[in-house]
């Protein structure tokens, strides 16, 4: 038997951004907490990059939000999205993406106190490892998890030291598998999954040269090279990405996952580069190539027992729409504050099977959205003639064809604008990533109907106080300082919202939180209290009278509201917090 070194409350497999952040979530909650890597160190390539409003407010509420915009390229140099030739070469088309339009930079400046911004992976991990060390948590490095044995009071995992060969346990109270899209911990627990793995091939080679004078007049994170007879892909299609503006660069091309997988050395590296730049003179200094195979896959199950699975290891896609970091955040956030409720015995174990009712359909979702987004590249390709032929020198004559004054040039010109019009739902899909909303026992119906959306409901977020749905952000004022509704709100803790009329829901609250013995506070917004809506702007989008409340989860998602002063305060809000914690 296993020698069992180490007891815990909750292990953490795998230190990316689902294991890391889950463990800054559980260290914040004062949980014990270990997280393993087999790796020697954090990520090593800049991999995922695009880090989307609510991620930021989950930062936001940790604390750690100036440490990341510190390292991170802001949310203005985000978005001149290019369609290209080459770097040097014609200009298909250009876009604003991320929010960086002027039509568009108003909903994501109302919807959250945070903008996007664009942090590579490399750069992510080591804050969020850092923090999780310094609030308590435990970090392993070279450790690899072998396997587990689970029973009714917690869970033996057998660890590798990859330093020494020698194995031994860890009792867990609780077991994650953050180990990412090919999850051992997934695979022992039998978590069950829809979908296709390894659908094509992909290849990322990085790279440092001075681009400033390329791309700098128009400032984006993704530069797309359109290239016939290029070997770039079945079309000629590569991604010049910016990692640091403007000098490190990371770029992908795609290859047929069906024939041997392609070998590229440095010489060859460094052709692509200049190709896809369009300078066959440019100093190149290739820093790293790799494989890795676009995934269709999503679980339907989310755990089994005492252990879980969170990121890409149960939402398995490829990088469009910059969700896959941001959900895996997401998925640990919602998980970290129900195990540090039940470990403390505030919350019944049952208030656990509400991860996989909220989280489940989330990872279908944005799985899906990715895919489909990666398709919608083939009306951009049709509008230039791109398809249907093989040969580079047509491809060429098609695309030069939109210029001429014809009516099929006329025609090729007004589908390529829709084409590229049609790629908001990859670039500008706020409504995906921040309209998520939650139908589970942990969540408690108002008697009303779900709002129906008014408009695109991918493109656009619709601030609601709908049960379920993330609370909106408003700007009030506490000490004379502007503050969100999501700043209010407690870190760690239940959180009433009330107005003047309201007031007996604070006293409820503070009754109901000595009661059940969770954190609850209720803060009264209005004038003379200690945080007002100097701009009304909480009064439009409450959804509630001023004497009705709304009870905010400590993920920041309405648990219930009630419209309207209850005759019953005390007893309608008791309800409410016994059926969300499962007590």
């Amino acid at each position: 038997m296993t020698e069992i070194r180490i007891e815990t409350d909750v292990l953490i497999v795998g230190s990316g951004p689902a294991g890391a952040s889950a463990a800054v979530f559980l260290a914040t909650h004062g949980i014990r907490t270990h997280v393993i890597t087999k790796y020697s160190w954090t990520a090593n390539t800049p991999r995922a990059h695009i880090t989307n409003q609510r991620a930021m407010e989950i930062f936001r509420d940790m604390g750690i939000e100036q440490q990341v915009l510190a390292e991170a390229v802001p949310h203005h140099l985000m978005g001149d999205t290019v369609f290209c030739t080459s770097l040097t070469g014609e200009e298909l088309g250009r876009m604003h993406t991320w929010g960086t339009s002027p039509a568009r930079h108003a909903d994501y400046e109302a919807a959250s106190p945070s903008l996007n911004c664009d942090l590579p992976q490399n750069l992510l991990e080591p804050i969020l490892i850092r923090t999780a060390a310094e609030r308590g948590a435990v970090v392993r490095f070279s450790t690899e998890f072998v396997s587990f044995e689970q029973d009714d009071e917690g869970v033996t995992v057998t660890v590798r030291d990859r330093l020494t060969g020698e194995e031994y346990g860890i009792r867990a109270r609780y077991l994650i598998g953050a180990d990412g899209a090919r999850s051992v911990v997934a695979a022992q627990a039998g978590l069950e999954y829809e979908g296709r793995m390894d659908i094509a091939g992909s290849m990322n080679i990085t790279f440092k040269s001075d681009l400033s004078h390329l791309v700098a007049h128009r400032p984006s994170v993704l530069y797309w090279v359109l290239q016939p007879g290029s070997n770039i892909g079945g079309i000629g299609m590569g991604l010049v990405r910016m990692v640091r503006p403007w000098n490190e660069w990371l770029i992908v091309w795609g290859y047929d996952i069906t024939q041997p997988p392609p070998e590229v050395d440095e010489a060859a590296a460094i052709q692509i580069v200049r190709n896809l730049v369009g300078d066959q003179e440019l100093p190149v200094e290739i820093t790293g190539t790799s494989l890795w195979g676009n995934n269709e896959m999503y679980a339907t199950t989310l755990s089994n027992g005492r252990v879980f699975g969170s990121g890409d290891a149960i939402h398995r896609h490829p990088p469009s729409n910059g969700l896959g970091s941001n959900t895996s955040i997401g998925d640990s956030y919602n998980l970290a504050w129900k195990l540090a409720y039940v470990i403390k015995g505030l919350a019944g174990q049952s208030l656990l099977d509400s991860y996989q009712a909220e989280r489940a359909p989330v990872a279908k979702q944005i799985v899906l959205r990715a895919n489909k987004s990666g398709a919608e590249f083939g009306p951009i390709f049709e509008a230039l003639g791109v398809l249907g032929t093989s040969d580079p020198v047509q491809m060429q004559a098609n695309i030069d064809a939109r210029k001429e004054n014809t009516p099929d040039a006329r025609a090729r010109r007004a589908a390529l604008t829709k084409a590229i019009e049609l790629k908001d739902y990859e670039f500008n899909a706020l409504g995906v990533e921040l309209g998520q909303q939650y139908d589970s026992a942990a969540v408690v119906p108002d008697g009303t109907e779900r709002p129906v959306p008014t408009r695109d409901p991918e493109l656009y977020y619709e601030a609601t106080t709908y049960p379920g749905a993330r609370l909106p952000h408003a700007w009030l004022l506490r000490d004379r300082q502007k503050v969100s509704t999501h700043d209010v709100a407690a870190t760690g803790a239940f959180t009433l919202l009330t107005g003047i009329a309201g007031e007996e829901w604070a006293t409820a609250a503070e009754a109901a939180a000595a009661e059940l013995g969770i954190p609850l506070t209720a803060i009264v917004i209005g004038p003379g209290r200690e945080v007002t809506d100097v701009y009304n702007d909480w009064e439009r989008i409450r959804g509630i009278e001023e004497d009705g409340c709304v009870l905010v989860r400590p993920d920041k998602h309405v648990a219930w509201r009630s419209l309207t002063m209850s005759d019953d305060p005390s007893t309608a809000l008791m309800d409410a917090l016994r059926a969300v914690l499962a007590r």
